[in-house]
């Protein structure tokens, strides 16, 4: 097995990134060799089961109340909705859902018991289900578990430097306290980040140094291309170039060998031959479906004839952790609590943001 480091420098992983392109391609494609089937990638469908509405400013996300983008804001979908949803996945060769909700954090209360009820569902079909919510607490984190919950996704974003420019109600600290709380589980982490919102090179390695020092490492490492949208403080941010995203790719599996990383957003605005490079320098997994939350993704189909093309084989569910057992509402040992935490509003204001809040009127 590659050694597992948890001691990176921002200056050595900067070195690495900034390295000749074909000598950091054949020191990442032979780590991922060494580390995985470089032929197998797992496949996700992403399912937005509230979507709109959220309080917060995140610049990136079209999400946000406060922004005027568009979106088709939903309520919380129903388990029969979820569950049809799944099986359609499953069908098209997804290994895992991931159900995300426009929240701030969970709260307990009737919709989160209906979100449980989904992740039991679709772990009754076989299926890994991992969860995006927002912030969550031990006891919250130990009810998910306890319904069959596979992974949970809380993305870091950027390095903890450049995040505040970005995102001002919610503090860095907070995502790193609830990756501990998801920790006391028996749930994998899935967190990253995205790349293309105007930081430079020093930031990318700098989340790479935040995700690399939590001990043990993120089961799986979403690295997202800014899909700049319309009405959001990022709508100008150019595209990320390709060569970016293969170097961010690349990096991340040299300084996250055991990690799966997954090759998520703006890949609409990848060629077959950039995704190819990805996939060679190390992404072994993506997310299919023509929508990943509420941005344009790739069609099913059209992702499995670059498979076919590329001799690549969707990983089958449950291939690196035994499937988890679920237990049902009855018999769960934890219990609602009530939670409803005040997690950090940090104290500070971002001057773009507060210009695209203004322009909706808020």
């Amino acid at each position: 097995m590659q050694e597992v480091r948890h001691n990176w420098k921002k200056e050595e992983i900067l070195e690495i990134y900034n390295s000749p392109l074909m000598e950091l391609l054949y020191r990442a494609a032979t780590i991922h060799r060494k580390q995985h089937d470089p032929n197998v990638i797992q496949v996700s469908t992403l399912l937005s089961i509230k979507t709109g509405g959220c309080s917060e400013d995140c610049g990136y996300c079209p999400q946000a109340a406060r922004y005027h983008t568009n979106i088709n804001k939903n309520s919380l979908m129903s388990v029969a909705e979820v569950k049809e949803l799944a099986n359609k996945a499953k069908n098209s060769g997804s290994s895992r859902v991931c159900m995300g909700a426009a929240w701030r954090n969970v709260k307990d209360g009737s919709e989160f018991d209906r979100v449980l009820e989904m992740v039991r569902t679709i772990n009754k079909l076989d299926m890994e289900v991992c969860c995006t919510l927002g912030m969550v607490t031990e006891n919250q984190a130990m009810r998910l578990a306890e319904a069959g919950l596979y992974a949970y996704n809380h993305n870091l974003d950027s390095s903890e430097e450049y995040y505040k420019k970005v995102i001002s109600t919610r503090g860095y600290q907070d995502r790193i306290d609830t990756i501990k709380n998801v920790r006391k589980t028996n749930i994998t982490v899935c967190s990253g980040g995205i790349i293309g919102m105007g930081e430079a090179a020093k930031d990318r390695a700098g989340m790479l140094v935040a995700l690399s020092t939590l001990n043990p490492q993120p089961e799986s490492t979403p690295i997202n291309a800014l899909v700049a949208v319309e009405g959001t403080p990022l709508e100008k941010e150019k595209p990320v170039a390709i060569w970016d995203m293969i170097r961010m790719v690349a990096t991340t599996r040299i300084v996250l060998p055991n990690t799966q990383v997954r090759l998520s957003a703006g890949r609409t605005q990848m060629s077959k031959e950039g995704q190819a490079l990805c996939f060679f320098a190390g992404a072994n997994s993506i997310f299919a479906g023509n929508k990943l939350l509420t941005t344009p993704n790739p069609a099913v189909d059209e992702d499995m004839k670059m498979f076919e093309n590329l001799g690549l084989i969707p990983q089958k569910p449950f291939t690196k952790k035994e499937q988890p057992q679920t237990v049902e509402a009855e018999n769960s040992r934890y219990k609602s609590l009530g939670e409803n935490p005040k997690w950090t509003r940090p104290e500070y204001k971002i001057e773009r943001n507060e210009k695209s809040r203004k322009k909706r009127g808020g």
